[in-house]
């Protein structure tokens, strides 16, 4: 495995005024050797002139966030991170890998969830290359790499948990724990991409739905569950209620207004006071004007 170490270089704002006179005076030996035919002169033009154009082969330019790495003849000689204009040794070949912070967002997949139904699922991804020598001779196109092993973390992660559950609120579910899933994707991801040199920074999923020859089938499901657990509420509080409404007739403000009833009345009140609270429809109920004793 490569390991990123800091390349040999050096500013190149000085070397370049040093080429700029150089080539003045190769301009000038020249101008001279022509005018007095003189071989020496000419030699040193030459001579100067070359250095020159070994100075000016030798330079490269980084931009901020930009490293470049160092190879000579095929061999790794570092990895040079300073921006700006450098020099080195003009056999080294510079390749040059960007250090912004990236981001893309996965094609939306059609996968099994872990209960077998087919759902739709995509995710974004932010990362950065931190390893510049693993990133350039770990793998072959990072970029791609990063790519396609993110789709992958996606797809397996959707196939590890269930889209939603109607019975057990402890499952960790696709759809109700957004934040456990991310860092589990997260976390998928970091380990894979760290071949490449790579530090991914978040991951989210963005998109997240039912495949569409289920969505109908799901959304009446979830529906209906709702609407059960809508009723459980209502009927749970109808009954505290009804129960809070017996004791406080049958003990009043004081022994003089207080309302016995007996086990049947009870059961009528009862009845009648749950019809009323629980019903899902407005009621009608009708009035009783006589006397219920025969």
């Amino acid at each position: 495995m490569f390991v990123e170490f800091p390349a040999t270089s050096r500013s190149g704002v000085p070397w370049l005024l040093l080429d700029v006179v150089l080539w003045i005076a190769t301009i000038a030996l020249l101008v001279v050797a022509v005018s007095n035919e003189s071989v020496p002169v000419i030699v040193a033009a030459v001579v100067v002139g070359l250095t020159a154009s070994v100075i000016a082969v030798s330079f490269y330019m980084l931009q901020p966030n930009q490293a470049g790495v160092l190879l000579l003849f095929g061999a790794y000689r570092g990895t040079d991170r300073t921006p700006g204009l450098r020099i080195a040794n003009p056999l080294y070949t510079t390749t040059k890998v960007s250090l912004r912070v990236r981001n893309f967002t996965t094609t939306t997949s059609k996968v099994n969830d872990a209960n077998g139904n087919p759902i739709e699922i995509a995710a974004v991804v932010v990362w950065r290359v931190t390893d510049t020598a693993q990133a350039t001779f770990g793998v072959d196109e990072f970029v791609d790499y990063v790519e396609t092993q993110s789709e992958s973390a996606v797809r397996q992660l959707a196939r590890s948990y269930p889209y939603d559950t109607f019975d057990d609120s402890d499952t960790t579910t696709l759809i109700g724990d957004t934040g456990e899933i991310n860092d589990q994707l997260l976390g998928e991801l970091q380990d894979r991409a760290k071949e490449a040199g790579v530090e991914v920074l978040e991951s989210r999923i963005t998109d997240l739905a039912y495949a569409p020859e289920i969505a109908d089938s799901m959304l009446r499901r979830q529906q209906a569950s709702a609407i059960v657990a809508a009723r459980v509420k209502i009927v749970e509080g109808a009954v505290m209620m009804v129960r809070d409404a017996i004791e406080s007739l049958e003990r009043g403000t004081d022994e003089h207004d207080s309302i016995p009833l007996d086990a049947d009345r009870k059961a009528t009140f009862a009845s009648n006071l749950m019809t009323v609270m629980a019903s899902d429809q407005p009621t009608a109920p009708v009035v009783n004007v006589g006397t219920l004793s025969r």
